[in-house]
Protein backbone atom coordinates (compact mmCIF):
# COMPACT_ATOMS: atom_id res chain seq x y z
CA UNK A 1 0.00 0.00 0.00
CA UNK A 2 1.13 3.72 -0.42
CA UNK A 3 2.89 5.00 2.28
CA UNK A 4 3.80 8.34 4.01
CA UNK A 5 7.08 8.83 5.62
CA UNK A 6 8.10 11.76 7.92
CA UNK A 7 11.64 12.80 9.30
CA UNK A 8 13.17 14.28 11.91
CA UNK A 9 16.20 15.91 12.68
CA UNK A 10 16.73 16.27 16.59
CA UNK A 11 19.31 18.17 18.08
CA UNK A 12 20.71 16.86 20.57
CA UNK A 13 18.84 16.36 23.65
CA UNK A 14 19.13 15.86 27.48
CA UNK A 15 15.88 13.53 28.01
CA UNK A 16 13.87 11.10 26.40
CA UNK A 17 12.02 12.23 23.49
CA UNK A 18 8.57 10.66 22.29
CA UNK A 19 6.27 11.76 19.41
CA UNK A 20 3.18 10.05 18.42
CA UNK A 21 2.74 8.88 14.36
CA UNK A 22 -0.53 7.75 13.51
CA UNK A 23 -3.61 5.53 15.27
CA UNK A 24 -2.69 2.22 15.44
CA UNK A 25 -6.38 1.41 14.21
CA UNK A 26 -8.54 -1.67 13.65
CA UNK A 27 -9.66 -3.79 10.46
CA UNK A 28 -9.15 -1.80 7.25
CA UNK A 29 -8.39 1.62 9.32
CA UNK A 30 -5.46 -0.44 10.79
CA UNK A 31 -2.21 1.06 10.07
CA UNK A 32 1.37 0.02 9.64
CA UNK A 33 4.79 2.05 11.09
CA UNK A 34 8.28 1.01 10.13
CA UNK A 35 11.44 2.90 10.55
CA UNK A 36 13.34 4.27 7.50
CA UNK A 37 16.94 3.67 6.44
CA UNK A 38 19.41 3.55 9.10
CA UNK A 39 17.84 5.22 12.15
CA UNK A 40 19.44 7.37 14.98
CA UNK A 41 21.22 5.30 17.50
CA UNK A 42 18.45 2.91 19.90
CA UNK A 43 15.26 4.89 18.29
CA UNK A 44 12.22 2.41 18.27
CA UNK A 45 9.04 2.60 17.87
CA UNK A 46 6.43 1.74 20.49
CA UNK A 47 2.60 1.29 20.71
CA UNK A 48 1.03 3.30 23.45
CA UNK A 49 -2.52 4.11 24.24
CA UNK A 50 -3.44 2.93 20.68
CA UNK A 51 -0.73 4.97 19.08
CA UNK A 52 2.33 4.13 17.09
CA UNK A 53 4.74 6.43 18.61
CA UNK A 54 8.50 7.11 17.89
CA UNK A 55 10.69 7.08 20.74
CA UNK A 56 14.16 8.77 21.07
CA UNK A 57 16.45 8.36 24.11
CA UNK A 58 18.40 10.95 25.09
CA UNK A 59 21.71 11.75 23.27
CA UNK A 60 24.49 14.12 23.20
CA UNK A 61 24.39 13.96 19.51
CA UNK A 62 22.06 15.24 17.06
CA UNK A 63 19.96 12.31 15.38
CA UNK A 64 18.02 12.31 11.88
CA UNK A 65 15.01 9.17 11.88
CA UNK A 66 12.18 8.83 9.37
CA UNK A 67 9.06 6.89 9.83
CA UNK A 68 7.64 5.02 7.06
CA UNK A 69 3.05 4.45 7.95
CA UNK A 70 0.74 2.81 5.42
CA UNK A 71 -2.54 1.14 5.86
CA UNK A 72 -2.31 -2.32 5.99
CA UNK A 73 0.23 -5.11 7.43
CA UNK A 74 2.82 -4.09 9.59
CA UNK A 75 5.28 -7.22 7.66
CA UNK A 76 4.22 -6.07 4.36
CA UNK A 77 5.44 -2.71 5.67
CA UNK A 78 8.70 -3.56 6.80
CA UNK A 79 9.21 -5.36 3.77
CA UNK A 80 9.15 -3.26 1.67
CA UNK A 81 11.37 -0.91 3.92
CA UNK A 82 13.70 -3.40 4.03
CA UNK A 83 14.35 -2.72 0.52
CA UNK A 84 15.33 0.81 0.80
CA UNK A 85 18.81 2.09 0.32
CA UNK A 86 20.78 1.68 3.90
CA UNK A 87 21.28 5.57 4.04
CA UNK A 88 19.96 7.78 6.20
CA UNK A 89 16.36 8.86 5.50
CA UNK A 90 17.15 12.21 4.44
CA UNK A 91 19.22 10.91 1.46
CA UNK A 92 16.75 8.38 0.66
CA UNK A 93 13.60 10.50 0.68
CA UNK A 94 14.46 14.39 0.15
CA UNK A 95 15.60 16.11 -3.57
CA UNK A 96 13.17 14.03 -5.42
CA UNK A 97 11.61 15.89 -7.63
CA UNK A 98 8.04 16.72 -6.78
CA UNK A 99 5.11 14.02 -8.06
CA UNK A 100 1.54 14.94 -9.31
CA UNK A 101 -0.53 16.42 -8.07
CA UNK A 102 2.12 18.58 -5.70
CA UNK A 103 3.65 19.89 -9.00
CA UNK A 104 1.14 20.87 -11.56
CA UNK A 105 -0.02 24.66 -10.90
CA UNK A 106 -3.63 24.87 -10.51
CA UNK A 107 -5.36 27.52 -11.87
CA UNK A 108 -8.18 30.37 -11.40
CA UNK A 109 -8.25 34.14 -12.54
CA UNK A 110 -8.84 37.95 -10.22
CA UNK A 111 -12.29 38.74 -10.76
CA UNK A 112 -11.84 42.70 -10.69
CA UNK A 113 -13.85 44.91 -8.41
CA UNK A 114 -15.52 47.93 -9.84
CA UNK A 115 -13.98 51.08 -9.15
CA UNK A 116 -16.55 53.11 -8.79
CA UNK A 117 -16.14 53.77 -5.12
CA UNK A 118 -12.96 55.36 -3.59
CA UNK A 119 -12.00 51.73 -2.67
CA UNK A 120 -12.19 48.62 -5.22
CA UNK A 121 -12.19 44.86 -4.24
CA UNK A 122 -10.72 42.23 -6.61
CA UNK A 123 -11.43 38.43 -5.70
CA UNK A 124 -8.09 36.71 -5.96
CA UNK A 125 -9.68 33.44 -6.68
CA UNK A 126 -8.63 30.41 -4.63
CA UNK A 127 -8.70 26.49 -6.17
CA UNK A 128 -11.28 25.21 -3.57
CA UNK A 129 -11.93 22.54 -6.24
CA UNK A 130 -7.78 20.66 -5.89
CA UNK A 131 -6.96 17.04 -5.73
CA UNK A 132 -6.61 17.30 -2.06
CA UNK A 133 -10.23 18.51 -1.36
CA UNK A 134 -8.13 21.47 0.76
CA UNK A 135 -10.39 23.71 2.60
CA UNK A 136 -8.75 27.24 2.08
CA UNK A 137 -9.33 29.13 5.00
CA UNK A 138 -6.62 31.33 5.37
CA UNK A 139 -5.06 32.82 8.13
CA UNK A 140 -1.81 34.71 7.00
CA UNK A 141 -0.48 36.07 3.63
CA UNK A 142 2.90 37.83 2.70
CA UNK A 143 5.20 38.34 -0.12
CA UNK A 144 7.27 36.63 -2.45
CA UNK A 145 8.10 38.99 -4.91
CA UNK A 146 6.12 41.89 -7.29
CA UNK A 147 4.06 38.83 -8.84
CA UNK A 148 3.81 36.39 -6.14
CA UNK A 149 2.18 35.73 -2.25
CA UNK A 150 2.30 32.73 -0.12
CA UNK A 151 -0.64 31.69 2.39
CA UNK A 152 -1.05 30.30 5.11
CA UNK A 153 -4.32 27.99 6.08
CA UNK A 154 -5.55 27.34 9.37
CA UNK A 155 -6.08 23.62 8.52
CA UNK A 156 -2.34 23.59 7.95
CA UNK A 157 -1.38 24.37 4.78
CA UNK A 158 1.02 26.78 3.11
CA UNK A 159 0.15 27.56 -0.69
CA UNK A 160 1.75 30.03 -2.83
CA UNK A 161 0.10 32.11 -5.78
CA UNK A 162 1.92 33.41 -9.05
CA UNK A 163 0.34 35.94 -11.60
CA UNK A 164 -0.69 39.21 -9.27
CA UNK A 165 0.71 41.65 -11.65
CA UNK A 166 -0.57 39.37 -14.37
CA UNK A 167 -2.43 42.62 -16.53
CA UNK A 168 -4.85 39.29 -17.60
CA UNK A 169 -5.61 38.31 -13.76
CA UNK A 170 -4.48 35.01 -14.42
CA UNK A 171 -3.32 33.19 -11.59
CA UNK A 172 -1.30 29.61 -10.60
CA UNK A 173 -1.73 28.37 -7.25
CA UNK A 174 0.60 25.62 -5.82
CA UNK A 175 0.28 23.61 -2.42
CA UNK A 176 3.91 23.76 -1.02
CA UNK A 177 3.78 22.68 2.68
CA UNK A 178 0.81 20.76 4.76
CA UNK A 179 0.65 19.27 8.14
CA UNK A 180 1.51 22.28 10.29
CA UNK A 181 -0.45 22.98 13.72
CA UNK A 182 -3.32 25.86 12.78
CA UNK A 183 -0.87 28.63 11.74
CA UNK A 184 -2.17 31.48 11.77
CA UNK A 185 0.28 33.75 10.77
CA UNK A 186 2.97 33.54 8.01
CA UNK A 187 6.16 36.09 7.32
CA UNK A 188 9.12 36.39 4.68
CA UNK A 189 12.04 37.56 5.86
CA UNK A 190 14.61 38.09 3.00
CA UNK A 191 13.12 34.97 0.88
CA UNK A 192 12.54 32.23 4.21
CA UNK A 193 9.52 31.57 4.82
CA UNK A 194 8.52 31.36 8.48
CA UNK A 195 5.01 30.06 9.56
CA UNK A 196 3.56 30.99 13.28
CA UNK A 197 2.06 28.01 14.57
CA UNK A 198 0.48 26.97 17.50
CA UNK A 199 3.48 24.72 18.76
CA UNK A 200 6.21 26.21 17.13
CA UNK A 201 8.03 29.37 14.52
CA UNK A 202 8.80 26.90 11.47
CA UNK A 203 10.94 27.56 8.30
CA UNK A 204 10.11 26.14 4.88
CA UNK A 205 13.07 25.22 3.31
CA UNK A 206 13.05 23.92 -0.36
CA UNK A 207 15.85 22.15 -0.96
CA UNK A 208 16.09 20.75 -4.70
CA UNK A 209 14.30 24.28 -6.15
CA UNK A 210 11.19 22.21 -7.45
CA UNK A 211 9.21 25.27 -5.31
CA UNK A 212 7.57 22.35 -2.74
CA UNK A 213 8.90 22.39 0.73
CA UNK A 214 10.89 19.22 1.60
CA UNK A 215 12.43 20.18 4.85
CA UNK A 216 10.47 21.67 8.12
CA UNK A 217 12.76 23.37 10.55
CA UNK A 218 11.93 24.24 14.07
CA UNK A 219 12.76 27.44 14.28
CA UNK A 220 11.51 28.15 17.79
CA UNK A 221 9.72 25.57 19.60
CA UNK A 222 9.04 27.42 23.17
CA UNK A 223 5.69 27.00 22.72
CA UNK A 224 4.11 26.00 25.73
CA UNK A 225 0.70 24.20 24.26
CA UNK A 226 -1.62 22.61 26.25
CA UNK A 227 -4.93 20.46 24.90
CA UNK A 228 -7.58 23.33 25.83
CA UNK A 229 -8.88 24.41 22.46
CA UNK A 230 -8.46 27.84 22.76
CA UNK A 231 -4.99 28.79 23.04
CA UNK A 232 -4.32 30.15 19.49
CA UNK A 233 -1.11 31.83 18.39
CA UNK A 234 -1.92 34.84 16.62
CA UNK A 235 0.05 36.38 14.09
CA UNK A 236 3.37 36.39 13.17
CA UNK A 237 5.58 40.13 12.53
CA UNK A 238 8.75 41.16 12.70
CA UNK A 239 10.43 44.17 14.05
CA UNK A 240 13.27 46.47 12.53
CA UNK A 241 16.14 44.06 14.45
CA UNK A 242 14.33 41.09 13.15
CA UNK A 243 12.83 39.92 16.50
CA UNK A 244 9.46 38.40 16.03
CA UNK A 245 6.48 38.50 17.67
CA UNK A 246 3.06 36.54 18.53
CA UNK A 247 0.28 36.83 20.49
CA UNK A 248 -0.66 33.58 22.78
CA UNK A 249 -4.38 33.41 23.54
CA UNK A 250 -5.48 32.57 27.18
CA UNK A 251 -7.43 29.41 27.85
CA UNK A 252 -11.66 29.67 27.61
CA UNK A 253 -13.41 30.50 31.16
CA UNK A 254 -10.23 28.45 32.95
CA UNK A 255 -7.43 29.55 35.11
CA UNK A 256 -3.66 29.59 32.88
CA UNK A 257 -1.50 26.70 33.40
CA UNK A 258 1.61 27.68 31.75
CA UNK A 259 3.10 31.00 31.68
CA UNK A 260 2.46 31.93 28.21
CA UNK A 261 -1.68 31.61 28.79
CA UNK A 262 -3.04 34.96 27.23
CA UNK A 263 0.33 36.96 26.39
CA UNK A 264 2.38 39.02 23.81
CA UNK A 265 5.32 37.29 23.11
CA UNK A 266 9.07 37.92 21.47
CA UNK A 267 10.90 35.67 19.81
CA UNK A 268 14.94 36.42 19.21
CA UNK A 269 15.95 37.21 15.56
CA UNK A 270 17.95 33.80 16.02
CA UNK A 271 15.08 31.51 17.35
CA UNK A 272 16.99 31.22 20.71
CA UNK A 273 15.18 32.56 23.44
CA UNK A 274 11.25 33.62 23.32
CA UNK A 275 10.25 36.57 26.03
CA UNK A 276 7.01 37.97 27.51
CA UNK A 277 6.20 41.50 26.83
CA UNK A 278 3.00 41.85 28.47
CA UNK A 279 -0.01 39.35 30.02
CA UNK A 280 -3.85 39.72 30.85
CA UNK A 281 -4.74 38.89 26.82
CA UNK A 282 -7.69 36.65 25.99
CA UNK A 283 -7.61 36.30 22.68
CA UNK A 284 -5.31 38.63 21.08
CA UNK A 285 -5.95 38.33 17.18
CA UNK A 286 -2.46 39.45 16.12
CA UNK A 287 0.21 42.04 16.51
CA UNK A 288 0.82 45.02 14.98
CA UNK A 289 4.78 46.37 15.62
CA UNK A 290 5.34 50.00 16.39
CA UNK A 291 8.77 51.48 15.72
CA UNK A 292 8.53 52.80 18.95
CA UNK A 293 8.90 49.59 20.62
CA UNK A 294 5.11 49.45 21.54
CA UNK A 295 2.47 47.88 19.90
CA UNK A 296 -1.57 47.71 18.72
CA UNK A 297 -3.09 44.34 19.57
CA UNK A 298 -6.99 43.31 19.47
CA UNK A 299 -8.59 41.18 22.07
CA UNK A 300 -12.24 39.56 22.24
CA UNK A 301 -14.93 39.82 24.45
CA UNK A 302 -15.40 37.15 27.31
CA UNK A 303 -14.73 36.54 31.02
CA UNK A 304 -12.73 39.95 32.43
CA UNK A 305 -13.22 41.23 28.70
CA UNK A 306 -16.45 43.06 28.55
CA UNK A 307 -16.20 43.97 25.18
CA UNK A 308 -14.09 43.88 22.57
CA UNK A 309 -10.93 46.02 22.77
CA UNK A 310 -8.09 47.87 20.72
CA UNK A 311 -5.23 48.05 22.90
CA UNK A 312 -1.61 50.31 23.17
CA UNK A 313 0.41 47.83 24.52
CA UNK A 314 3.76 48.68 26.47
CA UNK A 315 6.23 46.52 27.91
CA UNK A 316 5.29 44.81 31.00
CA UNK A 317 1.68 45.95 30.95
CA UNK A 318 -1.49 44.14 32.05
CA UNK A 319 -4.13 44.33 29.68
CA UNK A 320 -6.99 42.98 32.09
CA UNK A 321 -7.99 38.87 31.55
CA UNK A 322 -7.57 37.09 35.50
CA UNK A 323 -7.98 34.23 33.68
CA UNK A 324 -4.31 34.83 32.10
CA UNK A 325 -0.92 34.12 33.69
CA UNK A 326 0.22 37.08 35.71
CA UNK A 327 0.77 38.27 38.75
CA UNK A 328 -1.95 40.48 39.31
CA UNK A 329 -3.86 40.07 42.45
CA UNK A 330 -5.87 43.17 42.29
CA UNK A 331 -9.11 42.94 39.73
CA UNK A 332 -10.32 46.29 39.66
CA UNK A 333 -9.98 48.33 36.32
CA UNK A 334 -7.51 50.74 37.79
CA UNK A 335 -5.19 47.57 37.63
CA UNK A 336 -5.37 47.17 34.03
CA UNK A 337 -4.10 49.10 31.19
CA UNK A 338 -7.10 50.55 29.28
CA UNK A 339 -7.22 50.27 26.12
CA UNK A 340 -7.57 52.76 22.95
CA UNK A 341 -10.71 52.10 22.45
CA UNK A 342 -13.29 48.94 23.63
CA UNK A 343 -15.57 48.57 20.67
CA UNK A 344 -19.47 46.79 21.38
CA UNK A 345 -20.69 43.97 19.24
CA UNK A 346 -23.23 45.74 17.23
CA UNK A 347 -19.66 47.71 15.11
CA UNK A 348 -17.43 44.33 15.53
CA UNK A 349 -18.11 41.42 17.12
CA UNK A 350 -14.49 40.46 16.73
CA UNK A 351 -11.51 42.04 15.68
CA UNK A 352 -8.49 40.86 13.99
CA UNK A 353 -5.23 42.29 13.25
CA UNK A 354 -4.02 45.75 13.03
CA UNK A 355 -1.85 47.66 10.34
CA UNK A 356 -0.57 50.76 9.54
CA UNK A 357 -0.98 52.61 5.59
CA UNK A 358 2.31 52.38 4.04
CA UNK A 359 2.98 56.42 4.00
CA UNK A 360 3.44 56.19 -0.35
CA UNK A 361 0.15 53.85 0.11
CA UNK A 362 -3.32 55.42 -0.26
CA UNK A 363 -3.90 59.37 0.27
CA UNK A 364 -5.46 60.79 2.32
CA UNK A 365 -4.95 57.47 4.83
CA UNK A 366 -0.73 57.30 4.02
CA UNK A 367 0.61 56.26 7.32
CA UNK A 368 -3.25 55.47 9.08
CA UNK A 369 -3.70 52.56 11.44
CA UNK A 370 -6.17 49.89 10.04
CA UNK A 371 -8.24 47.34 11.90
CA UNK A 372 -9.49 44.20 10.41
CA UNK A 373 -12.98 42.84 11.05
CA UNK A 374 -13.01 39.00 11.27
CA UNK A 375 -16.43 39.19 12.88
CA UNK A 376 -17.86 42.05 10.55
CA UNK A 377 -15.44 41.11 6.95
CA UNK A 378 -14.93 44.93 7.13
CA UNK A 379 -11.94 47.24 7.34
CA UNK A 380 -11.94 49.90 9.99
CA UNK A 381 -9.94 52.80 10.01
CA UNK A 382 -8.49 53.77 13.47
CA UNK A 383 -8.65 57.23 15.31
CA UNK A 384 -6.39 57.48 17.77
CA UNK A 385 -5.33 60.00 19.68
CA UNK A 386 -2.30 60.71 22.19
CA UNK A 387 -2.72 61.66 25.29
CA UNK A 388 0.29 63.52 27.38
CA UNK A 389 0.96 63.75 30.73
CA UNK A 390 -0.88 60.42 31.78
CA UNK A 391 1.83 58.30 32.51
CA UNK A 392 0.23 56.33 35.13
CA UNK A 393 -3.14 55.86 32.94
CA UNK A 394 -4.07 55.43 29.67
CA UNK A 395 -1.16 56.71 26.84
CA UNK A 396 -4.48 56.76 23.87
CA UNK A 397 -7.96 57.15 23.16
CA UNK A 398 -10.06 57.41 20.25
CA UNK A 399 -12.28 55.55 17.50
CA UNK A 400 -12.71 53.74 14.57
CA UNK A 401 -14.73 54.44 11.82
CA UNK A 402 -15.87 51.93 8.50
CA UNK A 403 -14.20 52.30 5.42
CA UNK A 404 -16.60 53.23 2.43
CA UNK A 405 -16.13 49.99 1.22
CA UNK A 406 -18.65 46.09 0.78
CA UNK A 407 -18.38 43.83 3.14
CA UNK A 408 -16.02 41.09 2.42
CA UNK A 409 -17.67 37.56 2.49
CA UNK A 410 -15.89 35.98 5.18
CA UNK A 411 -13.87 36.88 8.01
CA UNK A 412 -10.90 39.26 7.32
CA UNK A 413 -7.47 38.23 9.43
CA UNK A 414 -4.47 39.25 7.95
CA UNK A 415 -3.85 42.04 5.53
CA UNK A 416 -0.10 43.39 3.85
CA UNK A 417 0.75 46.21 1.40
CA UNK A 418 2.34 45.77 -1.42
CA UNK A 419 4.99 47.67 -1.63
CA UNK A 420 5.24 47.20 -5.51
CA UNK A 421 1.39 48.24 -6.40
CA UNK A 422 0.53 50.27 -2.95
CA UNK A 423 -2.61 47.88 -2.89
CA UNK A 424 -3.93 45.93 0.51
CA UNK A 425 -3.85 42.84 0.17
CA UNK A 426 -5.51 40.65 2.52
CA UNK A 427 -6.85 37.15 3.08
CA UNK A 428 -9.20 35.73 6.08
CA UNK A 429 -11.72 32.63 6.57
CA UNK A 430 -14.84 31.53 9.07
CA UNK A 431 -13.81 29.16 11.57
CA UNK A 432 -15.71 30.17 14.92
CA UNK A 433 -18.50 33.06 15.31
CA UNK A 434 -18.55 35.95 12.70
CA UNK A 435 -21.39 37.09 10.40
CA UNK A 436 -19.73 35.98 7.76
CA UNK A 437 -19.27 32.40 6.79
CA UNK A 438 -17.97 31.86 3.33
CA UNK A 439 -15.36 29.36 4.43
CA UNK A 440 -12.25 31.57 3.47
CA UNK A 441 -10.69 34.15 0.85
CA UNK A 442 -8.29 36.35 -0.55
CA UNK A 443 -8.68 39.28 -1.58
CA UNK A 444 -6.63 42.71 -3.13
CA UNK A 445 -8.25 46.38 -2.24
CA UNK A 446 -6.57 49.40 -4.22
CA UNK A 447 -7.17 53.25 -3.39
CA UNK A 448 -9.27 53.95 -6.51
CA UNK A 449 -9.37 58.06 -8.21
CA UNK A 450 -12.77 58.88 -6.34
CA UNK A 451 -12.59 61.15 -3.08
CA UNK A 452 -13.15 59.73 -0.16
CA UNK A 453 -15.55 61.18 1.94
CA UNK A 454 -15.25 59.75 5.87
CA UNK A 455 -12.95 61.41 9.18
CA UNK A 456 -9.36 60.64 9.15
CA UNK A 457 -8.56 62.95 12.56
CA UNK A 458 -10.49 62.77 15.66
CA UNK A 459 -10.24 64.30 18.99
CA UNK A 460 -11.80 65.21 22.66
CA UNK A 461 -12.10 68.68 23.83
CA UNK A 462 -13.67 69.61 27.19
CA UNK A 463 -16.83 70.24 25.29
CA UNK A 464 -16.83 67.60 22.49
CA UNK A 465 -15.14 66.38 19.63
CA UNK A 466 -13.39 67.51 16.38
CA UNK A 467 -14.13 65.39 13.73
CA UNK A 468 -12.16 66.11 10.47
CA UNK A 469 -13.14 64.82 6.94
CA UNK A 470 -10.85 63.87 4.11
CA UNK A 471 -12.79 65.74 1.68
CA UNK A 472 -15.16 69.30 2.63
CA UNK A 473 -18.61 69.52 3.79
CA UNK A 474 -21.99 71.33 2.79
CA UNK A 475 -21.79 73.83 5.42
CA UNK A 476 -25.04 74.48 5.82
CA UNK A 477 -25.85 70.42 6.54
CA UNK A 478 -22.67 70.30 8.97
CA UNK A 479 -23.48 72.90 11.16
CA UNK A 480 -27.15 71.71 12.02
CA UNK A 481 -27.26 70.03 15.39
CA UNK A 482 -30.09 67.93 14.39
CA UNK A 483 -27.84 66.14 11.66
CA UNK A 484 -25.17 64.67 14.48
CA UNK A 485 -26.17 62.20 17.35
CA UNK A 486 -24.25 60.71 20.36
CA UNK A 487 -24.96 57.98 22.70
CA UNK A 488 -22.89 56.66 25.89
CA UNK A 489 -22.67 53.68 27.84
CA UNK A 490 -20.27 51.74 30.39
CA UNK A 491 -19.55 48.14 30.60
CA UNK A 492 -19.11 45.61 33.90
CA UNK A 493 -15.71 44.04 33.90
CA UNK A 494 -16.33 40.80 35.62
CA UNK A 495 -15.97 36.80 35.67
CA UNK A 496 -18.58 36.47 33.67
CA UNK A 497 -18.50 36.52 30.00
CA UNK A 498 -19.04 40.16 28.48
CA UNK A 499 -21.43 42.93 29.17
CA UNK A 500 -24.30 44.26 28.61
CA UNK A 501 -24.15 48.00 28.11
CA UNK A 502 -24.82 49.98 31.34
CA UNK A 503 -26.69 53.46 31.53
CA UNK A 504 -26.68 54.05 27.56
CA UNK A 505 -28.33 57.23 27.11
CA UNK A 506 -28.41 60.22 24.40
CA UNK A 507 -26.17 63.36 24.96
CA UNK A 508 -27.37 66.21 23.54
CA UNK A 509 -25.51 67.79 20.20
CA UNK A 510 -25.13 71.64 21.74
CA UNK A 511 -24.12 72.84 18.33
CA UNK A 512 -21.22 72.46 15.43
CA UNK A 513 -18.71 75.04 14.09
CA UNK A 514 -16.92 74.37 10.95
CA UNK A 515 -13.81 75.36 9.91
CA UNK A 516 -12.72 77.72 6.85
CA UNK A 517 -11.92 74.93 4.57
CA UNK A 518 -14.91 72.73 5.30
CA UNK A 519 -13.35 69.54 6.60
CA UNK A 520 -13.52 69.87 10.58
CA UNK A 521 -16.38 70.00 12.42
CA UNK A 522 -16.44 70.70 16.15
CA UNK A 523 -19.34 68.98 17.85
CA UNK A 524 -19.85 70.13 20.89
CA UNK A 525 -22.06 68.31 23.38
CA UNK A 526 -23.52 68.61 26.56
CA UNK A 527 -22.21 67.64 29.96
CA UNK A 528 -19.32 66.48 28.11
CA UNK A 529 -16.59 64.12 29.45
CA UNK A 530 -14.90 60.84 29.42
CA UNK A 531 -17.18 57.91 28.18
CA UNK A 532 -16.04 54.54 28.69
CA UNK A 533 -18.15 53.60 25.19
CA UNK A 534 -19.49 56.19 22.65
CA UNK A 535 -21.54 55.93 19.79
CA UNK A 536 -21.07 59.22 17.30
CA UNK A 537 -23.02 59.54 14.13
CA UNK A 538 -24.00 61.67 11.53
CA UNK A 539 -25.79 62.06 8.00
CA UNK A 540 -24.32 65.04 5.97
CA UNK A 541 -23.54 65.46 2.24
CA UNK A 542 -19.87 66.83 0.93
CA UNK A 543 -19.76 70.37 -0.57
CA UNK A 544 -20.27 68.74 -3.99
CA UNK A 545 -23.77 67.30 -2.39
CA UNK A 546 -22.88 63.77 -2.10
CA UNK A 547 -24.59 62.19 0.82
CA UNK A 548 -22.35 60.66 3.60
CA UNK A 549 -23.17 59.22 6.83
CA UNK A 550 -20.97 57.64 9.19
CA UNK A 551 -20.41 56.58 13.05
CA UNK A 552 -17.49 56.53 15.16
CA UNK A 553 -17.14 53.87 17.97
CA UNK A 554 -14.75 54.44 20.58
CA UNK A 555 -13.63 55.34 24.25
CA UNK A 556 -12.65 58.91 25.87
CA UNK A 557 -10.57 58.83 29.07
CA UNK A 558 -9.85 62.16 29.09
CA UNK A 559 -11.35 65.41 28.13
CA UNK A 560 -9.75 68.89 27.92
Amino acid sequence: APSVTRIWSVAPHACELAVRIAAVGKGRAATAAALVGEPAAAARLETRDGFHVLVLPASEAAATVGVAVALGDQAALATAVSRLPAVTPLDVLVGAPARNPWNVPLETRVIRGDDGGPFATDAISPPTANPWNAQLRFSGIDFLSADAAVLCTWDGDVWTVRGLADPDGRLAWKRIASGLYQPLGIKVVEGTIFVGCRDRVVILRDLDGDGCTDRYDTFNCDHQVTEHFHEFAMGLEVDAAGNFYYAKSARHALPAVVPHHGTLLAVAKDGSTTEILATGFRAANGVCVEPDGTFFVTDQEGHWCPKNRINHVRRGGFYGNMLGYHDVTDSSDAAMEQPLAWLTNAFDRSPAELLRVPPDAWPPLSGGLLELSYGEGRIHLVLPERLTGEEAGPRMQGGLVKLPMADFPTGIMRGRFSPHDHALYTCGLFAWAGNKTVPGGFFRVRRTQSPLQMPVELAATADGFIVTFATPLDRAKAVDPRNWSCKAWRLERTGKYGSSHVDEHDRAIAGVDVSSDGRTATVQIDAFGPMQCYELTWNLASADGTPTAGRIDGTVHVAR
